[in-house]
């Protein structure tokens, strides 16, 4: 397969791609995602096969609006659109019941191809994009180019993040073609991403909501809409052997660069003391570090993550710091780590995550 790079102007072209039923790289603030027809199965079960994933890791939805929900699901609770309200378009996925087909929709698939029942299901959108869960991600991307392509499309977009299954996902569409050149048709160049970091997904279905995943809207701000939520225990933790995940990147291995990574928890001067205690001598232990800190390792590859205190620069540089320590060929890497404020809760929850949840707190 001859993977595309196209330009913003070539917007209609990936619409096309998308509605014939192949894959598309497509911009969105957070990350660059791996985006196919979100209402077509085997489209779909494409985007698995491309990155390498799990079938038992569900999706989510992109749409255009809010008007979108109830088209794809329903007892749509009154929370979700004070969310929708305050934060789309932007990077947050709401975790909703999946809207069940009508008789007359089952009819009409009845009549249509011998497979379609059992493509499609029950449910108006395949199981294979739910993972067999009742419930639905869904999410309006802020990038405006993303919005117009799912407009042009006329459809929802699956899309997980556009990077091989484990690897740090793709904030450029250089790093999405490194990863995914000949494996789709086309990858729409929109810049660089400014989020840097999934969204944060909340699951609706369950009093109170529950957060899923930290990521581009922190958990403060959420504070501010509901009158509670919990966090899940996977944000912090690894699932345990059995458990379903109900949500992207709650199971397996993520956003991990071709290295070991320790990393180091705690006071930003003792941790960056306790990797220089700790370091080899050699080129190839690499450091991801703050800004303050990164002439302490000059006798090493660098990547400074931003500074020790602003969080959401920490989460814009993440991504690109892991892919550049994979450049730079290292052996081992250490990394320091933000507190859990803010867009630091992200950070940690990526960073541990790539870290195999190999921490050192100090």
């Amino acid at each position: 397969m001859n993977t595309q790079l196209l330009e913003p102007r070539d917007l209609d072209r990936a619409a096309e791609i998308i509605r014939s039923g192949g894959l598309v790289g497509i911009p969105t603030e957070t990350v660059y995602g791996l985006g196919a027809d979100g209402l077509n199965p085997v489209a779909v079960r494409s985007i698995f096969q491309a990155k390498g994933r799990p079938q038992d890791n569900p999706l989510i939805l992109h749409i255009a609006d809010a008007t979108w929900l109830e088209r794809y699901c329903e007892d749509i609770p009154e929370t979700a659109w004070r969310l929708a309200k305050r934060f789309w378009p932007g990077p947050l996925t709401m975790i909703l019941k999946c809207k069940r087909r009508t008789p007359e929709d089952l009819e009409e698939l009845k009549r249509g191809p011998v497979c379609s029942m059992t493509h499609f299901g029950p449910r108006v959108v395949p199981d294979v994009v739910t993972a067999g869960l009742d419930t639905v991600g869904m999410r309006c991307p802020a990038h405006s180019i993303c919005r117009a392509v799912i407009k042009a499309a006329g459809r929802p977009i699956a899309a997980p993040s556009g990077n091989l299954s484990g690897r740090p996902s793709p904030t450029t569409a250089r790093h999405m073609l490194d990863d995914m050149d000949g494996r789709v048709d086309a990858i729409l160049d929109g810049g660089d991403c400014q989020v840097g970091v999934e969204s944060t997904i909340v699951d609706l279905t369950c009093t109170p909501p529950r957060l899923l995943r930290p990521g581009g809207v922190p958990l403060e701000e959420l504070w501010d809409v509901l009158d509670d939520i919990e966090v899940d225990d996977a944000v912090i933790r690894p699932l345990e052997e059995g458990e379903k995940p109900k949500a992207p990147g709650m199971k397996y291995r993520h956003y991990a660069p071709r290295a070991p990574v320790t990393v180091i928890m705690g006071d930003c001067l003792r941790s960056a003391e306790y990797i220089l205690e700790h370091i080899s001598d050699n080129y190839w232990d690499g450091v991801i570090c703050f800004n303050e800190y990164a002439h302490w390792f000059q006798e090493h590859p660098v990547e400074q993550l931003g500074g020790a205190r602003d969080s959401w620069e920490q989460a814009r540089r993440l991504f690109r710091a892991l892919r550049a320590m994979d450049e730079a060929g290292v052996k081992r890497i250490w990394a320091q780590c933000p507190d859990t404020s803010g867009m630091g809760l992200a950070v940690v929850n990526r960073l541990s995550k790539a870290a195999g949840f190999h921490i050192i707190q100090v």
